[in-house]
């Protein structure tokens, strides 16, 4: 919704020394005069980390204004999240095909595990009282990715559960279809089930991934659900 009320998704600006994110506001401000609205509920990110307004920037930074977010790799279409040897390893997907679950839950699962639990974000085809007639998915994928293999790695230390998958897709998804599939497994079904809930609100809130609703008498961007109170927040007193 930010790029269509600006009129493009990315714009490049200088600053002088010593700038904050809090100048960027003010620059954006004074050229998206609508945008006051929607600085409270916006968060802002630097480099793909969360920030607050005072954050001081250096050059050729990258900072972002996010909404609300409702969800959420360019190269990994289709792919599977592959069994790696111990050392660092990737938890987490972003794809533009169809997800895989049950080849996913099987690579996924080990003689060990007791309970593997998977939970898949399908598309309805009404919201509201609203006929849906499909979805349209967009990320800010570097950042989306990043904190998607950040909540992996709390769900293991949290919930002590010994693996997880995250995999959401991107584009145009038809009416059930598969957005977003978590899958866990561990010893024990209640660490499971605890770590997989955690896993789905805790991305609704914080990963950066929008979704666009086309109904038959139109199309809107989903409200999304608002920032946690850690995440600063924009606002009109910067």
């Amino acid at each position: 919704m930010l790029k269509e009320m600006a009129g493009k998704p990315v714009d490049v600006i200088e600053l002088p020394e010593g700038a904050s994110v809090a100048d960027v506001l003010r620059h954006y401000e004074s050229q998206i005069p609508r945008l006051k609205e929607s600085l409270p509920s916006l968060a802002m990110a630097v480099n793909q980390q969360y920030a607050g307004p005072d954050t001081k920037l250096k050059a050729e930074d990258e900072v972002a204004l996010l909404p609300p977010v409702s969800g959420g790799a360019p190269d990994g279409a289709g792919e599977t999240l592959p069994r790696q040897p111990a050392g660092r390893r990737r938890y987490a997907l972003i794809v533009r095909e169809v997800i895989d679950a049950q080849g996913i839950v099987a690579n996924l699962k080990q003689g060990e595990d007791g309970a593997a639990l998977v939970f898949e974000g399908v598309v309805r085809n009404q919201t509201r009282g609203r006929k849906t007639l499909y979805l349209d998915y967009e990320a800010y994928e570097e950042m989306a990715l990043e904190r998607m293999e950040v909540l992996a790695g709390q769900a293991l230390q949290q919930f002590q559960v010994r693996d997880v998958a995250i995999v959401h897709r991107l584009g145009r998804l038809e009416i059930g279809e598969t957005s977003v599939l978590i899958a866990v497994a561990s010893a024990h079904r209640a660490a499971a089930f605890d770590a997989c809930r955690w896993l789905i609100d805790t991305l609704k809130r914080t990963v950066p991934i929008w979704k666009k609703e086309h109904f038959a008498d139109g199309a809107v961007w989903a409200d999304g659900e608002p920032f946690p109170a850690e995440i600063p927040r924009a606002n009109s007193d910067v």
